[in-house]
């Protein structure tokens, strides 16, 4: 059988189905349109990173893509502000931090979840988490509190994002999904562009409340959506309700047998040793203490005790279903995509956080003027995405050899930005760096979400496309953490040799301190050193997409 007929033979069958038994499979799959697929598209307008900003695009002219937009971390250009209100500047890398690791502890349990429960339920669920805690987080009054709440929102938005990439892949045959992907993650990518100008835009015009307000309106939106366009059964819509009923009601009565809460515990506590140790070191304790020693150790045990334990319920092959299954680590391919993913994490989302604060703080532009400055990475990056889906589709460019290339510009691109001359002037060249690096992060950001359906068994592609978002958020989560430990392991010493140490309580005062030109340069030092770090987590997905290496190679 030929490639074409295995495509079309791949087209008449379940793609991305629920996990029940083969006789049990229907044949065919009954696909959303009109109404509905407009419907459930359109409320990806909502889906989730940081604190969002929702930008409406218009959905496809027909029953193809629609709009979606998801990942916007408005909070960038609003973090001088917020810490202006609320104090705790010292803290406020938590504030990026403890939303990744509220996203990293749902992310592959809400797929699971969707499997027994059906994905409108847990997806709704997931929406509405975000918007209470979206409207909680308007009302924080200390720092500490915020940190909690962007917890909750993250829990809610990780679901999210994980469902969200999920649906993708079952709302199309396969023949398409590669094509809805490549739009889904340029929808992400453009969310991106306007999320740090309008962010700034609410700084400078009212209060940082807003940036979480106005995510109410827009998830009640995205949750009639959801409600009102997606069948309660979906995808198995339209097929006999023999098999939906006997699918849900055998499920629902072994839900915690069937769920990894073990293997959930140990991943989510793993990543939280790992970053806490990475966050505080450098900065409230020194990198040998026994505080982070303890912390960086307990994560590596734990993580080492997540495989194991995985492994062995994965080879048990009973009830309880592994959230990272053993499979996944001998499948040289899915492990690739899932480490690449990881190491990709950090750039993409890290400097869409940190590069807006550097312009405030050591070029000394309002939260809006450091979004505008953006804008050469959030929109290189779409195009960039755009310019790989073109080219691995129409001219049937392996993947593999596109990722390269990627993970190349991204290594360059930051490498430049980490080596800006030391000064408080905004650099021309800066912009030019932006997009060697932005186009980068786009153009892998698509084609690993198209490989991941191609390269997983049936029974794992839900689990497997909310694996690959589960390592992204992970490797930015432990991206951050490095970052900021490499920051204030250099800024910290340096502030307190000129007599300033407690500044980082009070970084926009700067204009009033005498040294103020002084404090700024040591910032702008310190922004390279975290830019150099990105640098080195773009080195990595070199060997990482190397994993992937095969004859003939993967094609989409």
């Amino acid at each position: 059988m030929g490639v074409e007929d295995e495509q079309r033979t791949d087209e008449a069958t379940i793609e991305n189905s629920l996990p029940v038994s083969d006789d049990e499979v229907p044949a065919t799959l009954n696909y959303l349109k009109g109404r509905r697929l407009w419907l459930v598209f359109a409320s990806y307008v909502e889906i989730l990173h940081g604190t969002l900003i929702k930008v409406a695009f218009e959905v496809a002219i027909d029953l193809d893509i629609g709009l979606v937009t998801f990942e916007i971390p408005v909070v960038a250009t609003s973090i001088v502000a917020i810490t202006n209100d609320l104090g705790g500047a010292d803290e406020s890398s938590w504030l990026l931090t403890s939303y990744l690791l509220g996203y990293v502890a749902f992310i592959v349990l809400s797929s699971k979840l969707s499997d027994i429960y059906g994905r409108q339920s847990l997806f709704a669920a997931c929406i509405l988490l975000f918007l209470i805690a979206s409207a909680v987080c308007s009302a924080a009054q200390t720092i500490n509190q915020l940190i909690i709440f962007r917890a909750f929102q993250g829990l809610g938005g990780g679901g999210a994002y994980s469902l969200g990439t999920i649906i993708t892949t079952e709302l199309f045959p396969m023949t398409r999904v590669p094509t809805a992907t490549a739009r889904l993650s340029i929808a992400v990518s453009l969310g991106l562009l306007l999320g740090p100008v309008i962010g700034g835009v609410i700084s400078a015009k009212t209060t940082w409340r807003w940036i979480f307000i106005i995510n109410v309106p827009f998830s009640a939106i995205c949750l009639a959506c959801i409600l009102f366009g997606m069948p309660r059964d979906f995808p198995f819509q339209g097929q006999p309700n023999h098999l939906q009923n006997n699918h849900i009601s055998r499920s629902a009565k072994s839900t915690f047998q069937r769920l990894d809460i073990p293997g959930a515990v140990l991943l989510l506590f793993a990543i939280l040793a790992l970053t806490s140790g990475f966050e505080e070191a450098g900065s409230q304790f020194p990198w040998k203490s026994a505080y982070v020693i303890t912390l960086l150790v307990l994560g590596g045990v734990l993580a080492i005790l997540l495989l194991i334990w995985e492994r062995r319920t994965t080879i048990a092959d009973g009830i309880r279903e592994p959230i990272l299954p053993w499979r996944f680590f001998t499948n040289r391919s899915i492990s690739g995509i899932l480490f690449t993913f990881f190491f990709l994490g950090g750039p993409f989302v890290i400097s869409v956080y940190q590069l807006p604060q550097r312009f405030q703080l050591v070029n000394g532009l309002s939260g809006l003027d450091a979004g505008v400055r953006l804008i050469p990475f959030t929109f290189a990056s779409p195009v960039g995405t755009g310019f790989a889906a073109t080219i691995s589709g129409r001219l049937k460019i392996p993947p593999i050899w596109i990722i390269l290339v990627g993970a190349v510009l991204q290594v360059i691109g930051f490498a430049l930005l980490g080596t800006l001359p030391i000064t408080t002037d905004l650099l021309p060249r800066t912009y030019g760096f932006e997009i060697i690096a932005g186009f980068g992060c786009g153009m892998n950001l698509a084609l690993l979400f198209v490989i991941v359906p191609q390269v997983s068994e049936k029974r794992d592609r839900a689990v497997a496309m909310g694996s690959a978002s589960q390592f992204r958020m992970m490797g930015s989560a432990v991206a951050a953490a490095v970052v900021n430990s490499v920051y204030n392991g250099y800024t910290r010493p340096h502030l307190a040799a000129i007599g300033v140490a407690n500044i980082l309580s009070a970084p926009t005062s700067l204009e009033n301190v005498s040294n103020g030109d002084e404090i700024k340069l040591i910032y702008a030092e310190g922004y390279n050193r975290q830019m150099i770090v990105l640098a080195v987590f773009a080195a990595a997905q070199i060997p990482a997409a190397l994993l992937l290496w095969k004859r003939p190679q993967i094609r989409v």
